[in-house]
Order: C-alpha cells, then sequence, then structure tokens
C-alpha cells in the first residue's frame, strides 16, 4: 500500500522559513513525478511546484517562484520543499502528491497518490 506522509507544517511569521517534507512508502517514486499543491479554505487546490522523476526538470507556481525550492532524495524516497519570505497568502494545508509518469503536471488529476496534507498558517 502506497503511502505519502507529509512533515514540517507550523505556524511561522511572514517573512519566515519552513521546510515541508514527504516520506513516500509502499513503492518507490525516483522515476516519478512528484509535486507539492496547496488548498486554502474556500479554494481549489492549487499546484505550487514539482518536480520530473530521477531529479529532471523542476516547476514552481507563478505565485511562489524565487521563494520555494522543492528538492527529492532518491534513496530515501523523500520529497521536500523548502519555503522562504512565506506570506500570509501562503497560508494553507500543503499536500504532497505523486503519479507513477516521469513528467510533471500542474493538473489535480495527473497523481495517482496523495499525503493527508499538512497545516501551514503564516501570520502578518
Amino acid at each position: 500500500q502506497v503511502q505519502l506522509v507529509e512533515s514540517g507544517g507550523g505556524l511561522v511569521q511572514a517573512g519566515g522559513s519552513l521546510r515541508l517534507s514527504c516520506a513516500a512508502s509502499g513503492r518507490t517514486f525516483s522515476n516519478s513525478a512528484m509535486g507539492w499543491f496547496r488548498q486554502a479554505p474556500g479554494k481549489e487546490r492549487e499546484f505550487v511546484a514539482g518536480i520530473s522523476g530521477s531529479g529532471g526538470p523542476t516547476d514552481y507556481a507563478d505565485s511562489v517562484k524565487g521563494r520555494f525550492t522543492i528538492s527529492r532524495d532518491n534513496a530515501k524516497n523523500t520529497v521536500s520543499l523548502q519555503m522562504n519570505s512565506l506570506k500570509p497568502e501562503d497560508t494553507a494545508v500543503y499536500y504532497c502528491a505523486a503519479t507513477g509518469r516521469w513528467s510533471m503536471s500542474h493538473r489535480v488529476a495527473w497523481y495517482d497518490y496523495w499525503g493527508q496534507g499538512t497545516q501551514v498558517t503564516v501570520s502578518s
């Protein structure tokens, strides 16, 4: 059974940093794309960052470019999201996602596996 478990969320002041981690189990995702999405109350789930299989290309939502960095450790079957210069509008539940495909997508439906989410709250 595949599981994705996020950690690292919390409460931080605007301008601060957080690092989210996602540990996968049940199968290896080293050749598969993984991503981070977020969902704020009353809003749809949206793409934040993605990384293709084997540590290939990365992509980011325009709203986080230059502030967030996605990385993966294939030996540990993990993906991380370093979030700097956080803003109150970054407040949301953040979800880790994985797909059996090598390439990433901004589409929620592209991903086959999801974590339970971790809350990130940025105070002003």
